[in-house]
């Protein structure tokens, strides 16, 4: 029968391909996308907003390839491309906007942060890691340290000086595997002065969120 509707809104016959459906991977690539690329500066707040909010309800990957067309990809997982990590990062930053280091960035094999009253986040749950160990030596004065873990990655705080800071451990979902191999090793050293070191799991992804069991109820 020719003339039908598809339920995308477009017309289907026998001369025309149907829609391929979105998974929930498909969704999740497309977000990754969209925050690097807010991060990069390439999408304002609102427009990020945006195009979260219509790539989490996309139907097919037609309607998520429109929200990333003018954006360049996300960087290809590890082992995939020859990325080399640098040998040494700096980060030096006063009294300015937050630092932030997530989606698929490069680790290197140190980082030294420079940094005074300014919220830093490095979130390793989608990081592209190629080595086993990554130092971190801190300089950094007031406000907020939050390291973003995942399955194989442990943050060691013992080489860290406190001073009037303390750190905060915050509990391992239950999805997550407890035992899996050590894949990345932070070690932090330096001087953590006022504020506070902030250790936690990545937040559950959308696919993670639509198939979480729910909490049994007590007797």
């Amino acid at each position: 029968m020719s003339g039908e509707i598809s339920p995308t809104g477009k017309p289907s016959g026998p001369g025309s391909a149907p829609e391929l459906r979105a998974s929930h991977a498909d969704r999740e690539r497309a977000v990754d996308v969209l925050r690097i690329a807010a991060g990069d500066g390439l999408l304002t707040a609102e427009e990020l907003d945006e195009r979260l909010e219509a790539a989490l309800s996309a139907r097919t990957r037609s309607e998520l390839a429109v929200l990333t067309a003018d954006l360049p990809p996300a960087p290809s997982a590890p082992g995939a491309t020859g990325v080399e990590a640098k040998d040494v990062v700096r980060i030096e930053q006063v009294h300015s906007g937050a630092v932030e280091r997530k989606g698929r960035w490069v680790v290197p094999r140190r980082l030294e942060l420079d940094v005074t009253y300014c919220d830093v986040t490095l979130d390793f749950s989608g990081a592209v890691i190629t080595h086993d160990t990554l130092r971190i030596d801190v300089g950094m004065t007031g406000k907020t340290l939050t390291l973003v873990t995942g399955p194989g990655v442990v943050v060691d705080t013992d080489g860290l000086q406190l001073v009037h800071s303390r750190v905060k451990y915050l509990r391992t979902p239950p999805d997550h595997a407890p035992d899996a191999p050590v894949t990345l090793r932070v070690e932090l050293v330096g001087q953590k002065a006022h504020g506070r070191v902030v250790v936690r799991p990545p937040r559950r992804t959308f696919g993670q969120w639509l198939l979480r069991r729910p909490t049994a109820l007590s007797a």
